[in-house]
């Protein structure tokens, strides 16, 4: 339904429950993804050994892996091993999170992953502060001539969408909007239309 709405990337959220309360699903249902969809599959390790899944959901599938900078202990390792594992590499921080501590990786990642509710749950409402990290990291991205793209996830929909994409978000993940709708796939067009409204380009 979401890619006849024209999404091209699929968010998946991975839970371990310790590293958030919540379990979700593991290596075999994104190995059933990948094989009815040629859309990115995203996924957002939200546990605490991340150098131990992400060779496992590459494997499995996924184009690209986020992993949490609270969870990772030698961030840069891990980050250049989802990449020589063929996958892009991406970084998440809590809403507690400061951007500061990025510096020294956004050289590295491919994309920085900004929550805008703290992880473990969906349906979260979105926290404001959120809209200044993506402004932080945009003007770090212009002033250092970095090419890293800028994600945000967590209570995304058609009240804040524009906010987010006029502050310089790139990928915008919508859960419980779009799939608690009526129509899913007329949600998703909907919002690529308010991001071009907001942007000039639609954004998915």
């Amino acid at each position: 339904m979401v890619e006849r709405g024209g999404a091209t990337m699929l968010h998946v959220d991975i839970m371990d429950g310790h590293f958030v309360p919540n379990l979700t699903m593991g290596p075999p249902v994104v190995e059933s993804i990948r094989k009815v969809t040629t859309s990115v599959l995203d996924v957002h390790l939200m546990v605490t050994d991340p150098d131990t899944y992400a060779p496992v959901f590459i494997k499995a599938g996924a184009d690209q892996v986020s992993v949490h900078y609270e969870a990772a202990r030698h961030l840069d390792r891990t980050l250049r091993l989802i990449q020589g594992l063929g996958a892009k590499a991406g970084v998440v921080i809590n809403p507690g999170t400061p951007v500061s501590v990025l510096e020294d990786v956004l050289y590295l990642a491919d994309f920085v992953l900004v929550m805008s509710v703290n992880p473990g749950f969906g349906g979260q409402k979105f926290i404001p502060n959120s809209l200044n990290k993506i402004r932080q990291l945009a003007r770090i991205r212009a002033e250092k001539g970095l090419g890293f793209a800028i994600e945000i996830d967590g209570g995304v929909g058609r009240d804040n969408l524009e906010s987010i994409v006029e502050a310089g978000c790139d990928w915008m993940v919508a859960g419980s909007s779009v799939f608690h709708s009526a129509d899913p796939a007329a949600t998703v067009k909907e919002l690529q239309q308010l991001a071009e409204r907001a942007s000039g380009t639609i954004r998915v």
